[in-house]
């Protein structure tokens, strides 16, 4: 019985069991915990990179798998696609910086980051919109640099701009299924490592200028990430999970 102006729709599952969930980029802090909390709640996670070998997490148990997977070779994605399908969601992790001041960026690596970030989930929506189930939904990664520009960050910025309005046209183009994207902070993820003692400089000046007071965590990622996904009435959204540094 429909109730005033309530709509009967298809029954779509809005939980993760039984699942079945691409993540690209999973070698990522992030895109491991992602897997990890997804495999948690009873999904089976492919993960996939262009190093499938680095990709198999051994602790995630038999409830993952690896294949190999190149955002910039459209017929290992169509073929990809073909291979796994019919599946529940995608998630795209996928990162190629170019960072720098303006007067040394180079092309290629500007082609390169646009590749991983805008190129290759066009691609990605291309081949696995079809064979996603019912309910499905593809996620991508922007960033909060979209929101932030800085000196050197021109490409980031751009890229992950891109993704916000990616996910707002694939979302009306590929409906029903679902397309949002996520855009985090300044996360703890394992990324900063490289700066040695300047990352706990940096950390500190970005939990004392946000109003979360605090740096992310893969977690908080996470959490948001699978929200995303279980949510069936959420689509062409940027989620902005940055302890409001983009208010900052």
């Amino acid at each position: 019985m429909i109730l005033n102006d309530q709509v009967a729709v298809p029954h779509m599952n809005s939980e993760l069991k039984d699942t079945s969930i691409l993540i690209v980029g999973g070698r990522s802090g992030i895109g491991r915990r992602i897997a990890a909390d997804a495999i948690a709640e009873g999904a089976r996670v492919v993960l996939a990179g262009r190093d499938p070998e680095a990709l198999v997490l051994e602790q995630l148990g038999a409830s993952a798998t690896s294949i190999r997977l190149d955002l910039t070779d459209e017929d290992q994605i169509r073929s990809a696609a073909q291979s796994l399908g019919p599946i529940d969601h995608v998630v795209s992790l996928a990162a190629n910086h170019a960072n720098g001041p303006l007067a040394g960026l180079d092309r290629e690596a500007i082609a390169g980051a646009f590749g991983a970030k805008v190129i290759g989930p066009i691609l990605l929506a291309k081949h696995f919109g079809p064979v996603l189930r019912p309910g499905g939904s593809i996620l991508l990664f922007s960033g909060v640099a979209a929101w932030r520009p800085a000196p050197g960050l021109a490409v980031m910025a751009t890229t992950n701009g891109a993704v916000a309005s990616l996910a707002e046209a694939l979302a009306v183009e590929l409906a029903p299924i679902r397309v949002n994207a996520l855009s985090p902070g300044i996360v703890d993820s394992g990324a900063w490592d490289r700066l040695g003692a300047g990352k706990d400089a940096l950390f500190a000046d970005t939990a004392a200028k946000n109003p979360a007071r605090r740096v992310g965590q893969p977690g908080d990622i996470a959490s948001a990430a699978l929200l995303a996904l279980r949510n069936p009435f959420l689509t062409g959204t940027t989620l902005h999970v940055d302890g409001g540094a983009r208010l900052a």
